[in-house]
Order: structure tokens, then C-alpha cells, then sequence
């Protein structure tokens, strides 16, 4: 499941070189390693234009060691690339020569080309995001128009983190990025729009962010903050001090000097572009060049069903069919769109948790659906899936972490565990293979919840599925009866 034909991408950046291997070039590739060296290139940019003979050792250093890994990892692809740094640097060429001396073919990114990557990992990810992409990196800031499924305008500015010390010191911040935006033809372009964050630093300050509300679901995917919070959150800084911040979880030292300049940007692009809300994108440049390869049907198709369906494969016990126990069920909700998919990606994780001890099923299918590296959902969806799988694999109606179910409404909680108890009937009536679903049904005929059974497997109906039935009309509310026909 996670080895098949593994790819790399080997990002160059301003900040850091980061590689990372995927288990192929599927609609979401599963993260198999994940390595990163604060390298600092761009950080001497500013005032020699030149890339700093220390920061080149460390990269190449950096380098050397993903060059070994990919070779032990059996990596059948690999794609090499820089941005801002190398791209603007006067010794940039020089550093490539060494770095294909290693055995690399890198390839230096334009600047439109870095945002288009952005924009296409964004809509990977998120694929109904409509607004402005914002990825900022240590030597530029690119920014992106995205709607539709597709990137359409996109620019590179020269606001990385890295080589705006200066602006912020003679607080010219605001106006040098108002004066860059306007000069994109950017102003206001978000405006009713989210503005998408791309972007170790400025996930750093939705980490923050979540710390300081306490938000009980700590993934920053999706996690949107109100366009005022930048300000709030430059305030706060200076007094939370770097053992505080140090000790919010996944807020690395590295990124800890650049976070007063990204919370200053984000605060000067807010004014700029205007948007109506700021929401975190884990996926990036990388995501976006591998998005761009696949094709048209690929592209389309749903990243959280894709990945809810392979994870569903790799753990079950039979064949995978979640999809049909999802049309088993579906007759007797009238869920629309939106808690459709969620429902079915529940279903394709409904035998997820077979192999752990079973009194603790129920806590190992919730730790897969608030935990999981999921995408295009968000932490409200995530915790309806874990309703389902929880009520699914024998824990019942109530998830035992209050301030995690506090996310959903009431009703979306009602809903999801309905979900689980139908599943639980599907899974123990097939006993998790088709056939067992293929020749019954399962349907709402006025108040009484029918299962309906072909009569060559009239002998499927044991007691515990009389129970499992039982239940879930008294969970409804609704009588229950069976059906034994040709």
C-alpha cells in the first residue's frame, strides 16, 4: 500500500530544502518520508545578492544525504527544484553545477511557475477553493488566483521572510506591500473571497493560533481564522516569549525568528487584498507539481474518497466495498451532497479497525478520522466521520471527547452515529464481503425499517443481526421488520 512505485520531490527554497517521497503519482499520494534542513540559502540575499558559502555547504550536505535515501528507498522518480534563492542569486548557477556533481537535474523555478504550483497544490487539496493563494516562502511571497479547479492569474513578489527585516524595522511594511500588490494588478482581489495560506510560517501561526483558542482538533488543514486575527496575533507574539512558543507542538525553533515577519505580511496582505477569511492549505508546491501531472480524470477525482478508499483497502479484511455499503445504507438517509461524501467516506473505512483488540475498535477507527492526513475536509467533517466509525465499531451514540464532538451540531452528531449503526448492520450481515449486500436491502416503507433478504440467504439472519436491526430502528425512532423473498 505505501511502497508502490515511490516518487520524490527535492525542494530548494529560500529557507529550507525539504525532500519528500510519496507512494507514486496517485490523485493523493501517501507522504512516506518527510525530511527538511533549515538551510538558510536566501538568508545573506539581501545585502550581497549571493547565496552564503555556509548555507551551500549545509544544502549540499542536506543533499547528499536525500541522494543515498532515495537510492535505499527505491524511489523510481525523482524531481529536483529551486525557487527564489538560486533563481535570484548571483552565484546560482554555480551552487546548480554542484548540485547536479551530487547526481541531481535540478530545475530552477520561474516565478510564475512557483505560483502556479502553489495555486494547483491548493486546488489539490481543496478543490473548491475560490480566492487568492498567498505561499511564502524565505525569498518571495507568490500569490495566485484559483476558481474552478484551475490557477489563473499569478504573479512572484520579492516579500519573502528572509529579506523584509529591513522593511519592518523603518516600518515600511504595509506600504511596500500595498505598492507590490497594487503593482500585480492584485488589489482587492480577494475581496468576498478566502485567501489560502501556503507556507511553513505562516502554518506556525495557525498553530499558534489554535493554541491560544484552545482549539481541541490541532490540524491545521483547512483551519480558517477571521481576516482581523494577523493583527490579533501580532500583538500577542511579543509576550507569549520563544519557551512559550517553543512549546506549542509542531512550532519548530527555526521558524520561531521568522514568525513576527510573517504575522506582519499577513496583516499588510489582508489590507491589500481584502479578503473575507484566511484559510491554511497543507499542501503547497509540491502537491501542485504532482496534481499538474495527472490527467483529466484524475484531476476530478474526490482527494478524500480517493484516500478514505485506499486506506480502506490497505486495512480491511476482504476485497475493499466500501462504496457498496454505502449505497446499502444510503436509501434510508436523505443526506444532501456535502454529508453524502462524508458518509461515504465513512463506509470505505468501516472495516478499518478488524485487527485491534475489540474493546478498543471504537477508539481506533476515532483515531484514524480526527488523526488522519485527510484533505478536503474539514475539522467539523472529520469528527462526523469519527461519530460514525465510533457507533460503527460497537462504542455507541456519544464520543468520549466532549470538547472534540462540541465541533458538530447535535444533529450532524445524531446523523453520523445513524451512519455507524447502519454500517455495523451491513458489516455484520455480509460479514465485511459483498455478496451478503449485493442480493439485500435495506429501506424506510413508512415507520418500519425493512431488511430485505433474498430467500437462498434467508439463513444470514442470526440473532446478532436481528439485534444490529433492532437497534438501529430504535435509534430511529422506527419499528423493524424482514422481508424473505426471491
Amino acid at each position: 500500500m505505501f511502497a508502490s512505485k515511490p516518487v520524490a520531490i527535492i525542494d530548494i527554497g529560500s529557507n529550507s530544502v525539504r525532500l519528500v517521497v510519496y507512494s507514486g503519482a496517485k490523485r493523493i499520494p501517501s507522504v512516506i518520508f518527510n525530511e527538511k534542513v533549515m538551510a538558510g540559502l536566501g538568508r545573506e540575499m539581501g545585502e550581497t545578492r549571493a547565496l552564503g558559502e555556509p548555507a551551500q555547504l549545509k544544502a549540499l550536505h542536506a543533499l547528499e544525504r536525500f541522494r543515498r535515501l532515495i537510492r535505499q528507498m527505491g524511489v523510481v522518480r525523482t524531481r529536483v527544484v529551486a525557487t527564489a534563492a538560486v533563481r535570484e542569486a548571483s552565484n546560482g548557477a554555480e551552487f546548480l553545477d554542484r548540485v547536479r556533481a551530487i547526481g541531481f537535474e535540478p530545475r530552477v523555478l520561474t516565478g510564475e511557475e512557483e505560483a502556479k504550483a502553489a495555486g494547483l497544490g491548493v486546488v489539490s487539496a481543496i478543490p473548491e477553493a475560490d480566492g487568492i493563494v498567498g505561499d511564502l516562502g524565505g525569498g518571495s511571497l507568490e500569490l495566485a488566483e484559483v476558481t474552478k479547479r484551475k490557477v489563473t492569474r499569478r504573479v512572484s513578489l520579492p516579500l519573502g521572510v528572509l529579506r523584509l527585516g529591513e522593511a519592518i524595522r523603518e516600518d515600511r511594511l504595509a506600504r511596500k506591500v500595498a505598492k507590490a500588490v497594487a503593482g500585480a494588478g492584485f488589489d482587492g482581489a480577494g475581496e468576498g473571497r478566502p485567501f489560502y495560506m501556503v507556507g511553513g510560517s505562516w502554518r506556525a501561526l495557525a498553530r499558534i493560533d489554535m493554541a491560544l483558542i484552545g482549539h481541541p482538533l490541532p490540524i491545521t488543514h483547512e483551519h480558517a481564522m477571521a481576516a482581523t486575527r494577523p493583527r490579533e496575533l501580532r500583538e500577542v507574539l511579543p509576550g507569549l516569549g520563544r519557551e512559550a512558543l517553543r512549546g506549542i507542538p509542531s512550532v519548530s525553533s527555526s521558524r520561531i525568528p521568522t514568525l513576527p515577519v510573517a504575522s506582519q505580511l499577513l496583516e499588510a496582505l489582508v489590507d491589500a487584498l481584502r479578503p473575507s477569511a484566511l484559510i491554511v492549505s497543507s499542501f503547497g508546491i509540491r502537491e501542485g507539481l504532482l496534481y499538474d501531472e495527472l490527467g483529466p480524470k484524475a484531476k476530478k477525482l474526490d482527494p478524500l474518497i480517493e484516500a478514505a478508499r485506499e486506506v480502506g483497502s490497505g486495512l480491511g479484511r476482504f476485497a475493499q466495498h466500501g462504496a457498496l455499503l454505502d449505497a446499502w445504507i444510503a436509501p434510508v438517509f436523505d443526506d444532501g451532497p456535502k454529508a453524502a461524501r462524508l458518509r461515504l467516506a465513512a463506509c470505505h473505512l468501516s472495516d478499518i479497525a478488524w485487527a485491534a483488540h475489540p474493546d478498543f475498535r471504537a477508539e481506533r477507527g476515532v483515531d484514524m478520522a480526527l488523526h488522519g492526513n485527510w484533505v478536503a475536509i474539514d475539522a467539523p467533517g472529520r469528527v462526523m466521520i469519527a461519530q460514525a466509525l465510533f457507533s460503527s465499531f460497537g462504542g455507541g451514540r456519544d464520543l468520549p471527547y466532549p470538547e472534540v464532538a462540541a465541533l458538530c451540531t447535535p444533529e450532524q452528531l445524531r446523523r453520523a452515529s445513524l451512519w455507524g449503526y447502519a454500517m455495523r448492520l451491513g458489516q455484520r450481515l455480509s460479514g465485511g464481503v459483498a455478496v451478503g449486500l449485493e442480493r439485500s436491502s435495506l429501506s424506510l416503507v413508512g415507520d418500519v425499517l425493512r431488511l430485505g433478504l433474498h430467500s437462498a440467504d434467508a439463513a444470514l439472519l442470526g440473532e446478532p443481526v436481528e439485534r444490529r436491526l433492532r437497534n438501529l430502528a430504535a435509534e430511529f425512532g422506527l419499528r423493524h421488520e424482514v422481508r424473505v423473498g426471491a
